[in-house]
């Protein structure tokens, strides 16, 4: 939980913060103000790429400082007030199986697709417990999991040229105040909104959106996103 307060107050992490992803939302969220603590199973070199992600953010924002630290994934899951997960899956279960007991009480973000390839493309794999979040959930029962951040390109994240993004992020969960919390930490990001999309059950649909999109990218040779209508 996050105590009541504000989103602006809260010490984010990102697990696989030097991975495309976790990188790009660490830069955004680091330029739009926010502290930000990056995870990695290599302790070092995390330090290296937190140390750069701070540099470019701090140009972003203007030349005003910002805080981006980096460690490893159990230091920051511990020091954390909420959690995003950001690995590849095929690490995703392995990553949080230590990591129970510091990420108890929290919000835990997973933006995690179970994507693989082949010669036709991107596809989605099964995950047993039905989704990505939902297999979080089952392994993390004192945390409050949220999915959010899946279809967010990595490219337009990290490239700070373009200063607005374009597009929203669906969130979904069980938790009323964690969804909210989520909504609010994607506004945080100029030019995004945090949409409520459903229960946690809903994950699956989400997740595999991305799929399409990755699609939709190679055949246009773009990096499109999702913008929820009437909301």
């Amino acid at each position: 939980m996050t105590d009541g307060r504000s989103v602006e107050d809260l010490v984010v992490g990102v697990l696989g913060g030097t991975g495309p992803q976790g990188r790009g939302l660490a830069v955004r969220l680091a330029a739009a103000g926010q502290r930000v603590l990056l995870g990695s199973r290599d302790a070092e070199r995390c330090a290296s790429v937190a140390a750069d992600v701070a540099t470019r953010a701090t140009a972003a924002a203007g030349g005003e400082e910002v805080s981006v630290q980096g460690g490893s994934n159990l230091d920051v899951a511990g020091a954390a007030d909420l959690v995003i997960i950001a690995v590849p899956f095929a690490g995703h279960a392995d990553t949080i199986a230590e990591l129970a007991t510091p990420l108890a009480g929290k919000v835990v973000v997973d933006c995690v697709v179970p994507m693989a390839f082949d010669e036709l493309g991107a596809y989605v794999l099964d995950v047993p417990e039905g989704s990505v979040a939902q297999q979080a959930a089952a392994m993390l029962p004192d945390s409050d999991v949220v999915g959010a951040f899946h279809h967010l390109s990595a490219v337009l994240l990290e490239d700070l040229s373009k200063p607005t993004l374009d597009g929203d992020v669906m969130v979904v969960g069980d938790v009323r105040e964690a969804t909210d919390t989520v909504q609010a930490l994607a506004g945080r990001l100029p030019g995004m909104r945090g949409v409520y999309a459903g229960r946690l059950r809903n994950a699956r649909q989400v997740e595999a959106l991305t799929i399409n999109l990755v699609s939709v990218n190679r055949r246009y040779k773009a990096h499109a996103g999702v913008r929820i209508t009437d909301v």
